[in-house]
């Protein structure tokens, strides 16, 4: 799988809490993301598959049942494929992470308030893009 090392040295300069692994074709970052000190620190797997969307799952804390903008496999839905066309030389660090953050200030507000603040379009089956 081509820019692997790219991906990770990409990771490393901005979000150097992240660890990786890489086994066979399969490139996974786990890391803590704290977004504000009075929010909990999120503990989230991101996994590079090249051209196919990347996924991205929250390992703690354990999310709500029937959280918003939640895909089926319980990865995260950063963005609407009909927005934003990923590929696999666009950078995990650049765009998935920086949304991933954005989902969790939302979610937490969602959380607190009953209200999602980010935006957002109806849902679709995703592996119709895949």
């Amino acid at each position: 799988m081509p820019n692997i090392q790219i991906q990770i040295g990409a990771m490393k300069m901005k979000f150097p809490q992240f660890r990786c692994t890489y086994k066979g074709d399969k490139l996974t970052f786990i890391g803590e993301l704290l977004i504000k000190p009075e929010l909990p620190i999120y503990k989230v797997s991101v996994e590079y598959r090249g051209s196919l969307r990347p996924l991205v799952h929250v390992i703690s804390p354990e999310l709500v049942e029937d959280a918003k903008h939640v895909h089926a496999d319980g990865s995260l839905c950063l963005y609407h494929p009909k927005n934003f066309n990923w590929h696999g030389k666009k950078l995990i660090a650049n765009e998935i992470l920086q949304w991933t953050v954005a989902w969790i200030y939302f979610h937490e507000y969602w959380l607190q308030s009953g209200e999602w603040i980010g935006p957002e379009v109806p849902h679709i089956n995703i592996n119709e893009y895949e």
